[in-house]
């Protein structure tokens, strides 16, 4: 440098310095750019290993689910799904699911078929003094039904029950009923009930000779021995075994067996209602002359749908 300066005139000189000061200015600058910019370069590349740090806690922490945008698509596509099922299953509903729509014994209906009916005492709905009772062993289902309050030896219509019967196959129909005596110890005594069929073609009781009688009020004659008034028979059973028996007969001390007559298909009222207190019903049949008693009674319980 020394040497370059004694040959170069002063003022030359001075620009050389000058401009060699520049230059290595420009090029400490350049170092410390390039140094900035790794060290960007490298921050640049650690960012991708800090955002999973990040959304894992955040996923720990979201429990509930309610915390990101994701989940909540989620939430919301399943609450949708929740939704279609609902109204599918309501779309599919037909109404003749027993389990959920036969709550109210009020609604249910006994469907006759091949000429049959058969259903529990018991499955109807009761008021006044009727009792569901479960003693001994001879019953069948939930239990039988007694009446246990006042006698209404020549007044019916007190705490009737009402079983709506679906005729598909009309006809005539024998009765009969399930039934015992549970007060006493004598089978002519607490051992009967009143019952009408008001909307049938016909209700009778007729014996093997071919006598009919009809029940007072009916418009109809001859009436049985016995009480009976607007439509009601008043239906025994009698011997000495107070058990349970299948057995309905009306008119006293002259026997006829119960009849029913439907002449077309539909829905048809059976009523009963309270006469002897400790007589107790278990179940009841309907069947035509096709079919055997004996097969009548052995027969499985009819199918209830709802009104």
């Amino acid at each position: 440098m020394t040497a370059i300066a004694s040959n170069w005139p002063k003022g030359l000189f001075v620009l050389f310095v000058f401009t060699l000061a520049i230059y290595s200015c420009s090029s400490e600058d350049a170092e410390l750019l390039l140094t900035d910019t790794e060290i960007a370069s490298d921050e640049t590349e650690q960012e991708p290993d800090e955002v999973p740090t990040d959304d894992t806690t955040t996923t720990e922490d979201d429990d509930d689910g309610n915390t990101d945008d994701t989940t909540q698509d989620d939430e919301s596509d399943t609450t949708s799904d929740d939704d279609e099922s609902e109204d599918s299953s309501e779309d599919t509903n037909d109404g003749t699911d027993t389990v959920s729509t036969c709550t109210n014994p009020l609604n249910y209906i006994f469907n006759e078929k091949d000429g049959l009916v058969l259903a529990e005492f018991e499955d109807a709905k009761f008021s006044g003094s009727w009792a569901l009772k479960t003693n001994g062993n001879t019953y069948t289902g939930k239990g039988y039904m007694v009446w246990q309050g006042q006698q209404y030896l020549n007044d019916p219509g007190t705490g009737k029950v009402t079983f709506n019967i679906k005729i598909t196959n009309p006809g005539t129909y024998k009765f009969l009923w399930y039934n015992a005596v549970k007060t006493g110890n004598n089978g002519t005594e607490h051992n009967d009930t009143w019952l009408r069929f008001a909307d049938a073609d016909d209700f009778y009781g007729k014996k093997g000779t071919g006598s009919k009688v009809f029940p007072k009020g009916s418009g109809k004659n001859p009436n049985p021995n016995g009480s009976s008034k607007d439509g009601w028979l008043k239906i025994y059973r009698s011997g000495n075994n107070l058990d349970f028996i299948w057995q309905a007969r009306t008119s006293d001390h002259d026997a006829h067996d119960i009849y029913v007559e439907f002449d077309n298909p539909g829905t048809y009222k059976m009523e009963v209602s309270a006469r002897s207190s400790g007589h107790a019903i278990d179940k009841f049949v309907l069947f035509k002359n096709s079919m055997s008693q004996a097969d009548a009674i052995a027969a499985a319980a009819s199918v209830i749908t709802c009104d």
